[in-house]
């Protein structure tokens, strides 16, 4: 049920329309309504002047199309009394003497608010003012329709208070949007997260690419659902032309878009997030400081009932949140990469070291952290001989990860050096009593702590810097041997989650490097994750493979983003992995793994108190010393029961 989860379903609806026949236009609104309400939309939203056409003219003049507008408004609220949902239509009202365009918000047969537009164009093709009195012009906070007096201005947010996520919204028109503080800030202000914009822009060449993003950018700056509808086919085309435009966004994001010059009426559905929303507007503690610094008059609020929603999640649920899209890869990659390269550029400068030493296993993590080594030593112009990349073999390196590791040292033109690791862990555990035969977490932890005490005293013989590899969703989960690979002297990595990881390489290979190194890439990238601190098997492969200990880094990085980005309880985090990985993974597993998580989350915080500097690439950082700030010795209980009783 997605409103149990905190989605609102809304929806924007293109309606046919004749000019001036408000009859017909009405019948054509109820009908949409009716269309929505079986579709589980909660609140829908009608274009600008819906009731009558927006370009009657100065038929807005005629008493008899302001009589029958409110006629058939009246027609509306009877024929749609047994309907649940929240409905926004557009029609001119007339009171004190004076004609506004508005919006009506009417549920059950109930008119719950009338708001007047407050910033009428006066230019070019459009000349409201000849017709109507701006928002300015309201000298009462009600208005009488249908002879009955019901709330009336632009102080007006709509609020469902009983429901188990509350919802608030509120209403602009038009050239509201295109204003410097659109009314839509004001009402964010005062806590709504939906804005719906009754609308009836015309088309004209580059308008509609200006139009989304500006609706985007709204949207982003008011953290708020926005549901912009535009007249469409029906209106007149005398001078002007409108393209029925429906746009569903949230927080910068769209998510839904109807079909711009249709003839067809359109109903365009999408779910908003509304605890997203709200997460984000508490983390930025900036967004509610202008409210309170410019003392805004309090607003009016109208209380409802939002209709519940039995319905199933329609809207798209990213399984990869921390990767870019297709179109956005090369630039976010290209990003990515200029972010790491310039916090290790600054280290490296600040520290006056010439040298950078790191570990080269042939695994993933550390051929990301050698190949941003390469590109700063680039920029720098430090020449490459001066990275070194030291391979250490060990109990459980195989010969493919071996290669692999020579290979692209080799190929990148960096200085190579290897040194085992086996005759110091037997020496290690003759020295501690331990039976090399015990393949226990001492067996694998004294490896760990090898390899980085090596790499430590090289980088102290020759005056360099000891670079990280170990990824963001190792630090999340605790996958880390405690002052081992958990330590270096900066971490280039400790931004970059494994799924984005994998990407990266992948971007590096076939945009970035030589023919031999790409192919070395390639392979590296289809080798499975793997710490090989125990024996290869008996073929020579690896043994100990990672995402079989402790789950998939596509589930995790899923996890990490909702948990942490937004504080999302497990609940919710579970119902959204169920769509994002559907067919793929079964509940059951997922349900597994994200006990998995939190149990690691919790318990692995020491590891992330101490963890070495690195730059923050993404909206998430596990930095004790930046976003992330929790206690080592924090429990997971709360977390843990609510996710056993999925």
């Amino acid at each position: 049920m997605i409103t149990n989860h905190g989605f609102i379903q809304v929806a924007a609806a293109i309606p046919e329309v004749k000019v001036a026949d408000c009859s017909f236009n009405i019948e054509r609104i109820e009908k949409l309504m009716r269309r929505a309400e079986e579709s589980g939309v909660q609140i829908v939203c009608f274009p600008e002047l819906s009731v009558t056409g927006y370009t009657c003219g100065d038929l807005f003049n005629q008493q008899l199309l302001l009589e029958e507008a409110e006629k058939q408004l009246g027609w509306l609220r009877e024929q749609t009394a047994s309907l649940s949902l929240v409905a926004i239509v557009g029609m001119p009202v007339v009171t004190e003497g004076k004609v506004f365009n508005a919006a009506i918000v009417v549920q059950q047969g109930e008119i719950l608010g009338v708001i007047p537009k407050t910033h009428l164009p006066n230019y070019s093709e459009f000349y409201e003012k000849r017709w109507f009195a701006g928002a300015s012009e309201v000298n009462s906070d009600t208005i009488r329709i249908n002879g009955e007096e019901v709330p009336f201005g632009t102080d007006l947010v709509f609020e469902s208070p009983a429901t188990l996520h509350p919802v608030i919204f509120g209403v602009e028109i038009c050239e509201d949007l295109w204003t410097p503080i659109p009314p839509s800030c004001l009402q964010a202000m005062q806590g709504a997260q939906l804005i719906f914009n009754l609308s009836a822009s015309d088309e004209v060449i580059g308008k509609h690419d200006y139009l989304v993003g500006l609706i985007k950018q709204q949207s982003a700056r008011c953290i708020a659902g926005y549901i912009y509808v535009s007249a469409g086919f029906g209106e007149s085309t005398t001078d002007l032309v409108f393209a029925g435009n429906g746009i569903i966004a949230e927080n910068g994001t769209i998510l839904a878009k109807g079909e711009r010059f249709s003839l067809q009426e359109q109903l365009i559905i999408s779910q908003i997030d509304i605890d997203r929303l709200n997460a984000d507007r508490r983390r930025i503690s900036s967004f509610t400081e202008f409210n309170t610094a410019n003392r805004i008059f309090p607003y009016r609020k109208v209380l409802f009932d939002l209709p519940g929603v039995d319905g199933e999640l329609t809207r798209k649920i990213n399984p990869y949140p921390f990767v870019p899209a297709d179109k956005d890869m090369d630039a976010r990659c290209e990003e990515i990469f200029a972010i790491q390269v310039n916090g290790l550029a600054k280290r490296i400068l600040h520290t006056h070291s010439r040298h950078l030493v790191v570990g080269i296993s042939g695994g993933l993590d550390s051929t990301l952290a050698l190949l941003v080594c390469v590109k700063t030593c680039d920029k720098l112009g430090i020449p490459r001989e001066q990275i070194i990349g030291i391979t250490m073999p060990g109990f459980g390196t195989t010969d493919r990860t071996y290669q692999n590791a020579l290979a692209l040292m080799h190929s990148l033109g960096v200085t190579v050096k290897e040194i085992s690791i086996r005759a110091a862990c037997e020496q290690h555990f003759r020295d501690i009593g331990h039976s090399p035969e015990v393949h226990d977490v001492t067996y694998e932890n004294s490896q760990a702590r090898e390899r980085t005490q090596i790499l430590m005293d090289v980088a102290n013989q020759v005056g360099g810097l000891v670079i990280g590899t170990g990824d963001l969703s190792e630090l999340a989960l605790g996958w880390a041997t405690y002052n081992g690979d958990q330590m270096s002297m900066y971490g280039v990595n400790a931004g970059i989650p494994k799924t984005l990881v994998r990407y990266l390489v992948r971007w590096v290979a076939a945009t970035q490097v030589d023919k031999d190194s790409a192919a070395t890439l390639k392979d590296i990238l289809a080798t499975p994750v793997s710490p090989e601190l125990l024996p290869a098997g008996k073929d020579g492969t690896i043994a100990q493979k990672t995402e079989d200990i402790v789950g998939p880094y596509e589930l995790h990085d899923f996890f990490l983003y909702y948990m942490i980005r937004f504080g999302f309880r497990p609940s919710k985090i579970y119902y959204l992995a169920q769509q994002a990985f559907a067919g793929i993974y079964p509940d059951e597993e997922i349900k597994k793994w994200l006990n998995t998580f939190l149990h690691r989350f919790f318990t692995q915080q020491f590891k992330r108190s101490c963890m070495p500097d690195g730059p923050k690439v993404g909206s998430i950082n596990l930095s004790p010393r930046g976003d992330w700030r929790m206690p080592s010795d924090a429990t997971a209980t709360a977390w843990l029961k609510e996710a056993a009783d999925l």
